[in-house]
């Protein structure tokens, strides 16, 4: 008697939850021997198994699993719409893209348009700005919270100004209440670049639901992963809408994949110049992309999210131990401080090497890194330094004097959950040891 597919597929996934015991068992931590990442990926039977189950669905782009994502990350947010695609850097390029509508009217943004941004911090906050044709408006960083100085925002908004695109650095709130504050007065977009900070908070609530929009990464080194990954958030239909769009090759239609029809009219639609009755499928409204998931990287992501809070806390809980072991050494390194009003969910611990200090920080990375302590620079530093930035159209409102501090003196070091107490005592020992010499 032949065996059924249910039967056969249920004997696999129990093989996977062995296969995964098996292939990765805990191994002892040895100080100096044994890495220290900056970050990683935390799984264990669940994810594996979620994995295999969807290979064996075949469904090769997004299907069941993207849909019960979206709806379970977009509750855990509080917000209405989530669109998976397949990065955080997507997740910014169609963010910003949809803005770019004519469907929004007067709202739109154009080429020319300003968008205000911050001098440090990753590039694919900024690169979807110029990639659009819009002109970014930067302004200086603020140690020791790592994220952009507010001061001069009111000045930074001129009379192309149509947008406010800004990053959560290192998972710490950026100061949102001047933000949006400013964004109401001047009728701007705010979109919440929350890569780094997914189940931060500020004021009691989640960032990522302050603004118009709001982008997730789940690259490995994020809070939760897929791999590859990220996530667009929107509490507004119609921006979902334009998002969805501008991800799915910028067509008109809003059908799931494998479904046909959704509006009812796929043959009565007169759209452009094009012939009435044009299929609806293939009517393009925006000149997108094909910026899609696979359903075994959304699998993954649904085991994910069920850990999601006990990441957060573990990282919460490495960065006071880890702040605490390190305030003896605050003569020779600024140690960093949550925003006012925020609890952050700590992506890294940034640490900037005081000027006049007996060492450098070049010195304190290479004895780091001589120990397999991983260490990262705060991603671009100055973006206006880099090569790739030379010569683009933008405009700098007051200095970037911290920023350049940042790019000159500032590290960061892990802090996630796949770290504990042993290796954050040996990243305070290694770090005490130049301070102390």
């Amino acid at each position: 008697m032949s065996r059924s597919p249910d039967d056969i597929r249920q004997e696999i996934l129990k093989l996977t939850r062995e296969y995964h015991a098996a292939n990765w068992p805990e191994r002892p931590f040895e100080p100096g021997s044994t890495a220290v990442p900056v970050s990683g990926k935390v799984f264990d039977a669940d994810e594996v198994e979620h994995l295999v189950d969807a290979s064996l669905d075949f469904w090769l782009t997004t299907g069941r699993f993207a849909k019960k994502f979206e709806k379970n990350f977009a509750r855990w947010f509080g917000l209405r719409h989530c669109l998976l695609v397949n990065s955080g850097s997507s997740a910014n390029l169609v963010a910003l893209s949809a803005l770019t509508s004519p469907q929004l009217g007067d709202r739109r943004l154009q080429p020319g348009d300003e968008v205000i941004t911050a001098a440090e911090g990753f590039p694919t906050t900024v690169n979807p700005i110029i990639q659009n044709g819009l002109i970014p408006v930067f302004l200086d960083a603020h140690i020791p919270t790592y994220n952009i100085n507010t001061e001069r925002l009111e000045e930074a908004v001129g009379p192309r100004t149509k947008a406010i695109m800004v990053a959560h650095t290192l998972g710490n709130p950026f100061d949102l209440q001047t933000v949006m504050d400013v964004a109401r007065r001047h009728n701007l977009w705010v979109i919440e670049d929350t890569c780094d900070a997914v189940g931060a908070t500020y004021q009691g609530k989640k960032v990522g639901t302050f603004g118009d929009l709001a982008t997730v990464s789940f690259y490995p080194a994020h809070h939760m992963t897929m791999g590859e990954g990220g996530a667009v958030l929107t509490n507004q239909p119609l921006l979902k809408k334009l998002v969805e769009s501008f991800r799915d090759w910028g067509r008109d239609c809003w059908c799931e994949p494998g479904v046909d029809n959704t509006c009812g009219k796929r043959f009565d639609w007169q759209l452009g110049e094009l012939p009435y009755g044009y299929d609806h499928k293939y009517t393009y409204s925006h000149i997108g992309y094909n910026l899609k998931l696979s359903d075994m990287q959304a699998a993954v992501g649904v085991a994910q999210l069920g850990k999601l809070d006990e990441f957060i806390t573990r990282r919460q809980e490495n960065f006071r131990y880890l702040r605490a072991a390190l305030e003896p050494y605050q003569e020779w390194l600024i140690l960093p401080e949550a925003t006012p009003g925020a609890e952050p969910s700590w992506f890294g611990f940034p640490l900037t090497v005081r000027e006049g200090a007996p060492f450098t920080r070049a010195q304190l990375v290479r004895h780091l890194e001589d120990r397999k302590i991983g260490t990262r620079l705060l991603f671009g530093g100055n973006l206006l330094r880099q090569p790739a930035y030379q010569g683009i159209q933008h405009r700098v409102v007051g200095s970037t004097e911290v920023t350049d501090q940042i790019m000159n003196g500032t590290l960061w070091v892990g802090i996630y959950p796949g770290l504990h107490q042993a290796q954050l005592d040996f990243i305070a020992q290694s770090i005490g040891e130049v301070c102390r010499r």
